[in-house]
């Protein structure tokens, strides 16, 4: 079937890409407009606009002359439905810019058939704020400066293409963007050495947070066949959390949400029917209009929206005898259950990062049969899931240069190694996480190669742009579609893949299907870079015990819409940083909690939570042992899934270096290991709710640096909010004390506290008054 995939959303500005699924190369595939709302200049029997490119960016306001492209945007966008970037004389791909609130209706012609697509749209979110960077803050002599590039996640790190324009002794850019803290630099020049980093803050509420409760509303006359049993769903949507002067919680009066039947599941009709019987946050249908299997979405909107739940009805001999959602449970013949759970083995994984060639050590080379030899120190250590950094075939050590998708590295060993390794942590219990690179391949794969040298067959494999554009300096071979290739900052080694081709598509869930075979999971590498319809047919297409794991950076709960299960936490990151550098007080991990639920993200236990990666200077070798302990203890005991990035339990100091065997620190070891062994006995610290109120906000440090100290508790959930196997919804809640100086804390506590799990056992002292005192080192779990 190549039905596009379920209902989409987004708003005024945000172009979204639709597709088809399972697409076939030699077919062909047309899109129609068949509804639009009555503002949108788009009208029914309109296809794609084979010359609309849109704007460079969906966040540019305002640009210069010297632009590598028209950077000027309009302030009232215009509706186009924009062609594939291909040279197909058909369109597989789309991409919908729409220019007014409402539902889209788009129609499919493909191979098999005519599949419809409808696209919900929320009013324009953005709101224009400027950008000003004094001349003299930037690392270069100002009369040498050409040109200054602003990049950021709003125009995809793309340099070259969206312009700041001198205004006196001020570089400035215009821009329009959605409320918040935005992260960005102004690049000289293509240098991003010599860039300034800052933040462009926009004031404006959060996304509402959506979860949906199911029951059965039995009938008031059971004997009259009018009134039958009927399912409600009833959205729970919360408003963003207030956590500074700039970025405000928003109105909650203003909260509702929107269901969507998804059109592959019923015909146009029956969605309507349904879709009627909504009122308010609460969907009432009688059980016989419900198809025998529908899958529903909620959206939460109110100023902005956000992501959305999506939720599978059964009924009839489909349907189970219970199910639950969000700890609603259905009866009868009725289920309700989650279309793309997250794995059970993956709900609260302690994950183990490898990069592979520098595991064993700093004189034997690293390969496959290596890292088997040391798979019972991982076992040791309390691993659940080991995640390796590239295996596949590249010419590089870190591994992102991909030049072959079905064979391993042949330094690392053959796939026959690999297997024996996979089989080696399976007897361990430990699951293996592969690091899938689809945004972009190698310039050394031979599919560039014979992209570049004009073979037709790969003319669409690969994004094209303007050649000013290019900060390279490369002379790229000539080709249509654009002089240079396509890629993200200054990668020009690494150019980005084009998903506008159905062959490219079709090739990459190939590499998909040879590895969710072998694998537990996929780490998704610049999944930002990715479209969401692909990451969406993906989370469909691998089996149910198959964990989707991204890196998007910064975190964005759109990926949780039926697309990955577990989250980059770049907030808790960046807020451990900063309390490293003494830059923000302890306290700030509450901060960094409420900015994801500011963001929109709803599950707290969605997130990996990490001290250091690959990618990152060592936290041990910027802030010191004492912090380390500290902010590791910290991603142990928050709702969530820690990570260790290998060598950092070993005392490492470089980032990619080899790891510290015979002169580690053992010390520090064993406190990773403690941290992971007590959140393996303790169920409440992998499935329960965090509180920065209560017994928390009653401790108080008696000796020590008050800045550096913080605590929160772990509470069991209430009941039914806990998935079979993950563990049981009881327990005592704990106290958490975290002290990140380099000096011991003691703290005052509530009196009821009677032991620290992580120290020695003993419980508490007490002064002349009674009052119970503990010391906390790096961290205190007090029951």
């Amino acid at each position: 079937m190549h039905e596009p995939g379920p209902p989409r959303t987004t708003s005024v500005g945000e172009p979204v890409e639709l597709a088809p699924r399972s697409p076939d190369p030699d077919g062909t595939y047309r899109w129609t407009v068949r509804d639009a709302p009555a503002e949108s200049d788009l009208s029914p029997g309109d296809g794609p606009d084979p010359n609309a490119t849109g704007p460079p960016s969906s966040a540019t306001a305002a640009g210069s002359d010297s632009s590598a492209t028209d950077a000027t945007a309009p302030a009232d966008s215009t509706a186009v439905l924009r062609a594939s970037e291909t040279s197909r004389d058909d369109d597989p791909v789309v991409h919908l810019d729409p220019d007014a609130p409402g539902t889209y209706v788009l129609a499919l012609d493909a191979p098999d058939g005519t599949h419809r697509q409808r696209v919900r749209v929320f009013p324009d979110e953005r709101r224009e704020a400027e950008i000003r960077v004094p001349v003299d803050d930037l690392a270069v002599e100002d009369g040498e400066v050409d040109r200054v590039s602003l990049l950021w996640p709003h125009n995809e790190n793309r340099l070259a293409l969206d312009r700041a324009e001198r205004d006196g002794d001020e570089w400035v850019a215009s821009v329009r963007v959605p409320p918040g803290s935005h992260g960005f630099g102004f690049v000289p020049d293509g240098d991003r050495s010599a860039a300034y980093h800052g933040e462009c803050e926009v004031p404006g509420p959060g996304r509402p947070r959506l979860s949906l409760d199911a029951t059965v509303v039995e009938a008031d006359e059971p004997d009259d066949p009018a009134e039958g049993d009927r399912l409600r769903l009833t959205a729970v949507v919360d408003p963003a959390p207030a956590i500074d002067d700039v970025e405000r919680g928003g109105d909650p009066d203003a909260l509702d949400a929107t269901f969507l039947v998804d059109d592959r599941d019923a015909d146009p009709e029956t969605v309507a029917a349904i879709e009627s019987r909504a009122d308010g946050r609460t969907l009432t249908v009688p059980l016989d209009e419900l198809p025998d299997s529908v899958r529903v979405r909620a959206v939460p909107h109110g100023e902005r929206y956000g992501a959305a739940e999506t939720v599978r009805i059964e009924t009839g001999e489909g349907g189970g005898s219970d199910a639950e959602v969000s700890g609603g449970d259905v009866g009868g013949s009725v289920a309700v259950t989650d279309p793309n759970p997250t794995p059970e083995w993956a709900e609260s994984p302690t994950i183990y990062e490898v990069f592979v060639r520098s595991f064993a050590g700093d004189t034997l080379p690293t390969t496959f049969a290596e890292i088997e030899r040391r798979v019972e120190y991982l076992e040791h250590l309390g691993v659940d899931a080991l995640w390796l950094t590239p295996v596949l075939a590249s010419p590089t050590e870190h591994g992102y240069h991909v030049t072959d998708y079905y064979d391993t590295a042949s330094d690392l060993g053959s796939r026959e190694a690999f297997a024996s390794l996979v089989d080696a942590c399976h007897d361990a219990g430990i699951r293996v996480v592969f690091d899938l690179v689809i945004n972009h391949t190698s310039r050394d794969h031979p599919a560039f190669q014979l992209h570049s040298a004009g073979v037709e067959a790969y003319a669409d494999h690969y994004r094209r742009t303007d050649a000013a554009a290019d900060v390279t300096g490369i002379d790229w071979a000539e080709l249509d579609g654009g002089a240079a290739p396509d890629y993200y900052f200054e990668w020009g080694r690494i150019p980005n893949l084009n998903y506008d081709s159905p062959t490219v598509r079709e090739w990459l869930l190939d590499v998909i299907d040879e590895w969710a075979g072998v694998v537990d999971g996929f780490r998704a590498d610049v999944a930002w870079g990715v479209p969401h319809g692909f990451w969406k047919e993906v989370a469909d297409r691998v089996p149910e015990d198959v964990l989707l794991l991204d890196e998007t950076l910064p975190h964005d709960p759109f990926y949780g819409e039926r697309e990955f299960h577990r989250h980059y936490d770049t907030s808790l990151y960046e807020a451990l940083r900063a309390i490293g550098a003494g830059d923000e007080p302890a306290d700030a991990i509450e901060t960094a909690l409420a900015r994801g639920e500011w963001l929109g993200f709803d599950d707290p236990a969605s997130q990996m939570r990490y001290v250091e990666n690959h990618d990152e200077d060592r936290y041990l070798a910027e802030y010191g042992r004492d912090a380390l302990r500290a902010a590791a203890a910290v991603t142990f005991t928050l709702p969530g899934a820690p990570m260790i990035y290998a060598g950092q339990e070993r005392g490492n100091e470089t980032y990619r270096g080899p790891v510290r065997w015979h002169d580690g620190d053992n010390a520090l070891t064993e406190f990773h290991r403690e941290l992971a062994a007590l959140r393996a006995a303790e169920p409440v610290l992998r499935t329960g709710a965090i509180d920065f109120d209560g017994r928390a906000a009653d401790v108080r440090v008696v000796e020590g640096d008050a800045e550096r100290v913080t605590a929160y508790e772990r509470t069991p959930p209430e009941e039914g909010e806990v998935d079979g196997g993950v563990g049981a919804a009881d327990g005592d809640p704990l106290l958490v004390v975290v002290n990140f100086a380099d000096e011991p804390a003691t703290v005052a506590v509530p009196e009821e506290v009677e032991a620290d799990l992580f120290g020695d056992g003993s419980a508490t002292e007490r002064d002349g008054d009674g009052e119970a005192r503990v010391a906390v080192d790096a961290v205190a779990v007090l029951r």
